[in-house]
């Protein structure tokens, strides 16, 4: 921090730059023009010219930092619009980029205050109020998120995207009627509006109708849609297709849908396969006895592939008195990335080389990180997703923990996933064949830690808990060491937010039986019936 203050200090104590050159002004317009253009790299290849030039460019800076931002190098264009920001504190426009970046980068609380004194530097300039809710709504701060986004609107209420982030806080909050009446608002202004059909669509209460199917093949039809687009348009039709009972072309679009998404994404199977056999390696061995055995007995997993019903268990689980539902929060993942960091070597090379000091001081890391989730309740839940190939080390770390092993049918399970447009990560689910190879290592690295810690971990068939809800519900509740509460057993009526757009209608209905999926399909799911040895 005294670095930058002096940095600071010491450009405005300079003579003010000297104009840019005709040729210099020249070569930033075509940069903006191709940063308009959604062309970064062109955008990056003018900007260096400039720099090499005029190094101190702050115009320069700005305009590379957008470039590295949009085609996702946080990193890069932190540095850039860092130095933008000191050579001009008082420019609204770079306060907010450099909010963005740092944003991207995970740097939470910083980016926030650069996003806020965007909006106290240009309190009439919309694109600032929506990046600030922005950030506020993935930080899971969704009433100060609605505020901010409100005043987007009041200054611009054709401002499309804070008003689909409107209808997305609704979605999470549970006013799924609201949410509808926002994303339709949106698509009476913008018909092709891809986001706003796929967050109609996945509110699941709502069908969509024969029109609804031709405005969203209409769209497609749009000259130069970027891929993104198709991608999301595509499962918007399947959604739409399918709430008509037109399962043959809905499952022609999603498999469309599907193929288009997996050409943007890298995924080897064979290095996961690897990875995992590792992971059961290490932890067949001998491994540290724990410093507290009691070390993180306010901590609840949820454990379990997407689909498979983790949303409703951690649900019931916040509907008891005495427990936060979290939702798919990083930690875990996050301290174990950031030791792998400091170590030098991939988890879990590192893991048989660790103390019980070690995973004491990585437990006692993932509580500070946590400590937010306790501020009212005495316990909360982890369902990120991501956790399971973790919970070994989440058992050295955290051993007074209770991790609940959540799953479903493999079918439900796999084409759940297939049928879901993921915003980050899950790159196994565009492709049916390596959908079931990803589920047969989970299911294979699952068994193994139910073998490995069978008094720590709970298994729990999504089927039997939606087939007999109050007796699984007391099982569930029992070994969280909790009470039994009422209340746990209409989960529905619980007032909460829900972070997973995608689930957050269906926890609003109470439990029921009949949520499979894939037996309308069933002719074209036999590949993968027998892939997962049916």
């Amino acid at each position: 921090m005294r670095g930058s203050a002096t940095a600071t200090q010491s450009i405005r104590s300079m003579p003010p730059p000297l104009p840019p050159s005709p040729e210099i002004r020249r070569l930033l317009a075509d940069a903006g023009r191709a940063l308009n253009q959604r062309r970064p790299d062109l955008a990056e290849d003018v900007l260096a010219r400039v720099l090499a030039v005029e190094p101190d460019s702050a115009d320069a800076r700005f305009l590379y930092g957008i470039a590295c931002l949009m085609r996702g190098d946080s990193a890069k264009a932190v540095g850039l619009l860092r130095q933008a920001v000191a050579q001009r504190p008082g420019d609204a426009g770079i306060q907010m980029y450099l909010g963005c970046a740092l944003q991207d980068a995970g740097k939470l609380d910083e980016a926030l205050a650069h996003l806020r004194r965007a909006c106290e530097l240009a309190p009439g300039q919309a694109a600032s109020w929506y990046n600030l809710g922005k950030a506020l709504k993935q930080q899971a701060r969704l009433e100060d998120a609605a505020g901010a986004l409100h005043r987007a609107l009041v200054l611009d209420g054709g401002h499309i995207l804070a008003r689909i982030s409107v209808a997305d806080i609704a979605t999470m909050q549970g006013d799924i009627s609201r949410a509808s009446a926002e994303y339709r608002h949106v698509l009476r202004q913008q018909p092709g509006c891809a986001e706003a059909w796929h967050g109609l669509a996945n509110l699941k209460t709502e069908s969509l109708g024969p029109a609804d199917i031709d405005l969203i093949r209409r769209a497609l039809r749009q000259p130069g849609l970027s891929p993104d687009t198709q991608v999301i348009l595509g499962f918007s039709l399947f959604r739409a297709l399918e709430d008509q009972h037109d399962y043959a072309r809905a499952f022609e679009a999603l498999c469309q849908a599907n193929a288009a998404k997996r050409r943007q994404v890298a995924w080897d199977a064979a290095a996961e396969r690897a990875c995992i056999d590792s992971i059961m390696e290490v932890f067949s061995a001998a491994l540290p006895a724990p410093v507290d055995p009691a070390l993180g007995r306010e901590v609840i997993f949820i454990a379990s592939m997407p689909r498979s019903g983790s949303t409703l268990i951690e649900h019931i689980l916040a509907t008891h008195p005495d427990v936060e539902g979290a939702n798919e929060i990083p930690d875990l993942p996050q301290v174990i990335e950031d030791e792998s960091r400091r170590r030098g070597q991939s988890f879990p090379a590192w893991a048989n080389a660790a103390t019980a000091a070690d995973w004491h001081r990585l437990g006692r890391d993932y509580l500070a990180r946590t400590a937010h989730w306790r501020e009212r309740r005495l316990r909360f839940t982890d369902k990120n997703v991501t956790n399971w190939p973790l919970l070994g080390a989440a058992r050295l770390m955290l051993p007074g923990a209770r991790i609940i092993h959540c799953h479903r049918d493999p079918l439900e399970t796999c084409f759940s996933c297939y049928r879901h447009l993921f915003r980050h990560g899950v790159h196994y689910s565009y492709d049916l064949a390596e959908m079931a190879e990803h589920y047969r290592d989970y299911e294979r690295l699952s068994a193994f830690w139910l073998a490995r810690y069978p008094q720590h971990m709970l298994d729990y068939p999504y089927e039997a808990l939606v087939q007999q809800p109050e007796a699984q519900i007391r099982r569930l509740l029992a070994f969280c060491g909790l009470p039994f509460d009422p209340a746990c057993l209409t989960p529905h009526q619980t007032r909460r937010e829900v972070l997973s757009t995608a689930s957050a209608a269906q926890v609003r209905e109470p439990i029921r039986a009949d949520t499979a999926h894939s037996a309308p399909y069933m002719a074209w799911l036999q590949p993968l019936r027998e892939r997962l040895s049916y």
